[in-house]
Order: structure tokens, then sequence, then C-alpha cells
């Protein structure tokens, strides 16, 4: 028990460094095409169904290759990236046949998407990810999400 606590502080210390040095940097791209969504944030992803869709794709991986490709790999192929698979939070949602229950499911995954966007990624006092609020737009979120499901579904 003890070397298990040694070591997880060990970790802890020594990434430290590094979760310190990550920040939120804001992606150069213009979300014009789309539309604006203001300054509150939705409970749910507007540009999932088509045809703004389309026009969230495009958008969407520029600002993640931008913004989320150095820890969570470029285009969304997470082989070798340090960062958990994006392409999995929704998962659960695409087996659900039944709309109503497929949208609460949509729902719950896009507030945690916005939370987890906007807050970051604290675990045991180390910055897994840092906060995104007042850096990236919901715009830009939310068509990063659109981009991340259609990698996902293989479109």
């Amino acid at each position: 028990m003890r070397h298990l606590l040694l070591g997880s502080l060990f970790l802890a210390l020594t990434a430290l460094p590094l979760a310190a040095q990550e920040v939120a940097v804001a992606p150069d791209v213009q979300a014009g095409s789309l539309p604006p969504l203001g300054a509150s944030w939705l409970a749910t992803n507007p540009y999932r169904n088509p045809p703004v869709a389309a026009a969230a794709v495009p958008i969407g991986r520029d600002a993640y290759n931008q913004a989320c490709a150095r820890c969570h790999g470029v285009d969304a192929s997470t082989n070798a990236a340090p960062a958990p698979d994006l392409r999995k939070l929704d998962r659960g949602c695409r087996r659900i046949a039944e709309p109503a229950l497929k949208a609460r499911c949509q729902a719950d995954n896009d507030a945690y998407f916005a939370r987890t966007v906007r807050q970051g990624k604290v675990i045991l006092g180390v910055t897994h990810m840092p906060p995104w609020q007042g850096v990236l737009s919901q715009e830009l979120a939310w068509a990063i999400q659109v981009f991340i499901e259609s990698r996902a579904a293989g479109r």
C-alpha cells in the first residue's frame, strides 16, 4: 500500500510541471458561417443536425486541430495521443434507435462536453486539460463536438 501511495505521489509531482505549462490558446478559426449563439451557453449542441452540421464539421476540424490535437491527436485520431479518445464520448448514444431517448442521451453528452471544455479537467490536483472558458467561443466548441462526432461515426 505504501509503495502504491508513493508511486502515485511521484507521478502526480512529476506531472505538475507539464500540466502547469498547458495553457488554452484560442484557435485562429472564423466561425462566421455558423449561426451566432451569444454569450450564454446553450444546453445542447445546435449544430449537430443538417444543414448546419455540414458547415460546422470543417470549422470544427480546423479549431480542433489548432486547440485539441496536441493532446487528443490530429483529426481526432488518438492512436498515439496522451489524452482520451474523444470519438468514444457519444458511443452509447449512437446505439439508441428511439429518437426521444437518443436526444436525452445526446443532451447528457452535450452537458458533459460543455462543462469539460469550459472548466477543463483537474484530477487529484493535476490539470489534465486547461479550462477553455473565455478562450473558446461556444460556436467553436460546438463545432468541435460536431467534428468529433463525425469522426466517430466514420463520416
